[in-house]
């Protein structure tokens, strides 16, 4: 019940459109009915008897809504035995008038009903999209790699769809279908409650039956979207990794994966399919048995003329068509319970995302940042992923304007701690001071405005190379961005595109080579202006003519910024202020390059190793 609460809260924001479909399908069911209740006078017209012949106009005295209805049907009666005994074809054509107009009106209100709900229905996916779209910005770093990619896509869209249909299912099932029973059931209970007791007792049947199939379609249909977003992940890895498969002669592996991924997942939607779409024809096929039943029933005590006095065989008839569309939203009630049941499954999965706590949060009074004065410190920290332990009590300072470089074996820490100084992760125990003022108390966006990054993968997106520079800042002039495309050695190769830097670089900046993909990563972080820097092997995956552009850049970069260097290459960071080498989370050796060099340590061990 609490996903179907959430479905119906997110429907009613737009309480206009809402009430407006819910209006719209009340008239409908209405005029639905009336167009088949006019039928009985058109029976009394082409079949009349004696009984007719003798209606007198009736007079009206109030004796409660009974006797509402009791003078409004004797008063039509009456009209149309007038109008028959006249003309008897006067009186068919006002019927088939009248029933045609019936009908226009129940057409006409089921269009505005769907005019209003499928406007509905895309307004509450859109936010759901948006909602989890800006809980996915908001989530940590740790999330992205502890959950796959593909999952996150396969809930923004399938179990979004889903939710799209549960629009529509609580808007019929809760206010249009019920409605249109208990109209129905109050025409059919006026006309024959006893035919009527004997049709409830075979209806909860096909209830029952409906019921217990959508309880399982519910459970097959969480696996069958878990399954999707594991064929989404598959897609996003294999796909991303083109290269890498074709290179290891790894595509004929990779298709043999993919396709028995996506097999589990056509059974699991096969099976969830069968199951939802059985209840349609189950339940034609019960209404029949129901029906059959009803005719035999009511047939018989018409016969036997055990019949309630006023009950005629024309009334009978006219019961049929009415009870026949009462097995239309007892339908709709079943399909709508089985659709629900599925989106249940999916609001499960997408509430799981939006309840999912953001472990790095702003603080309740966030302190004002200012541009850095005396230094960043590192006190006693130690940081572990989940339960693997990853930095072991570090001390060390970053001063204002000078540069620290990081070195070391894979492994051993380094872009932990350049991920723990904009906050992408937080500190287990001890603290990281900026002036003083430890980092938490600020906010996060102020916080990381002072810091700019350039990683190793470059991260571009598919757009133009204006844009890329420029992200994240608003109202950036073209001479602004010129000028840090020249800081970073990228003005030429950018102006000898096709259009310049209006170029659309294509997908991860597929478009560039690793040197050009980089240059541009080097222009954002100039453009930005950040005080503080952080190079996580910037250079490590490129050719030497790259290398040397890129390192001509970055010093550009660096000039008069603090800065945090994580290198590999160890000639890449000579110049350093200081050194720090890292050892399974700890420092071993810090120093400049000449007294670390002169040690013959770790760091004496790294250098001679790369020829230095």
């Amino acid at each position: 019940m609490k996903q179907l609460k959430t479905i119906f809260k997110a429907t009613f924001i737009y309480k206009a459109r809402a009430i407006a479909t819910i209006v719209f399908n009340l008239l409908f069911v209405v005029f639905n009915l009336l167009s088949l209740v006019l039928f009985v006078p058109f029976l009394q017209v082409i079949f009349p008897s004696e009984k007719v012949n003798i209606v007198k106009k009736p007079s009206f005295e109030y004796d409660g809504i009974t006797s509402v209805i009791d003078f409004s049907k004797d008063y039509y009666n009456y009209f149309m035995t007038s109008m028959a005994q006249e003309d008897p074809k006067h009186a068919l054509l006002f019927v088939c008038v009248t029933v045609v107009i019936a009908f226009f009106f129940k057409s006409l209100f089921r269009y505005l009903a769907i005019y209003h709900q499928s406007q509905l229905r895309m307004a509450v996916v859109r936010d759901y999209r948006d909602q989890l779209f800006k809980k996915s910005m908001g989530l940590p770093i740790s999330f992205f790699t502890e959950e796959k990619k593909g999952d996150l896509m396969s809930r923004m869209n399938n179990d979004v769809n889903e939710i799209e249909t549960a629009v529509i299912a609580v808007l019929e099932l809760v206010f249009r279908d019920p409605l249109s029973v208990i109209i129905t059931v109050s025409v059919l209970i006026y006309w024959s409650p006893a035919l009527t007791l004997f049709s409830f007792i075979l209806l909860p049947l096909s209830a029952l039956i409906i019921a217990q199939i959508g309880k399982s379609l519910k459970r097959t249909a969480s696996k069958t979207q878990k399954q999707m977003g594991v064929l989404f992940s598959f897609l996003d890895e294999y796909l991303g990794g083109i290269r890498i498969v074709k290179a290891f002669n790894a595509t004929e592996e990779s298709v043999r994966k993919f396709a028995s991924i996506n097999l589990h997942h056509q059974k699991l939607t096969t099976r969830a399919f069968r199951k939802r779409d059985i209840s349609s024809p189950l339940n034609e096929f019960l209404g029949a048995v129901v029906m059959i039943a009803i005719v035999w029933f009511g047939g018989s005590m018409i016969l036997d003329g055990a019949a309630a006095d006023g009950f005629t065989g024309k009334e009978f008839i006219g019961f049929i068509i009415v009870f026949s569309q009462l097995l239309v939203p007892v339908q709709n009630i079943a399909k709508n319970s089985a659709n629900l049941s599925k989106a249940k499954a999916s609001q499960e999965r997408i509430e799981e995302i939006l309840s999912t706590k953001e472990k790095i949060t702003n603080p309740k009074n966030p302190v004002a940042i200012k541009p850095l004065q005396s230094e960043i410190k590192f006190n006693n920290v130690s940081f572990a992923y989940q339960s693997e332990s990853v930095l072991k009590h570090l001390n060390f300072e970053i001063p204002k304007g000078k540069t620290i470089a990081l070195v070391g074996e894979s492994g051993s820490g380094k872009s932990t701690i350049a991920d723990l100084l904009p906050r992408f992760y937080d500190v287990n125990n001890g603290s990281i001071t900026y002036d003083g003022v430890d980092i938490t108390g600020f906010a996060l966006e102020d916080l990381r405005s002072q810091v700019g990054i350039v990683n190793q993968e470059s991260i571009l997106f598919n757009d133009t190379v204006f844009n890329n520079i420029a992200f994240g800042m608003s109202d950036v002039s073209e001479e602004e961005v010129i000028r840090a495309a020249k800081i970073a050695n990228a003005h030429d190769f950018i102006m000898s595109m096709d259009e310049g830097y209006q170029t659309n670089i294509g997908e991860r900046g597929n478009k560039l080579s690793g040197g050009q993909k980089q240059r541009v990563s080097i222009a954002r972080a100039v453009l930005k202006n950040p005080p503080i820097m952080i190079l996580d092997e910037a250079t490590s995956a490129l050719d030497t003519e790259s290398e040397k552009l890129v390192q001509d850049a970055l010093d550009k970069l660096m000039k008069n910024r603090t800065s945090l260097v994580i290198a590999h290459r160890l000639s890449t960071i000579m110049n350093a202020d200081t050194i720090l080498v890292l050892s399974k989370g700890e420092i071993m050796e810090r120093g400049t390059h000449d007294e670390l060099f002169a040690k013959k340590g770790l760091y004496y061990k790294l250098s001679t190793m790369q020829g230095l």
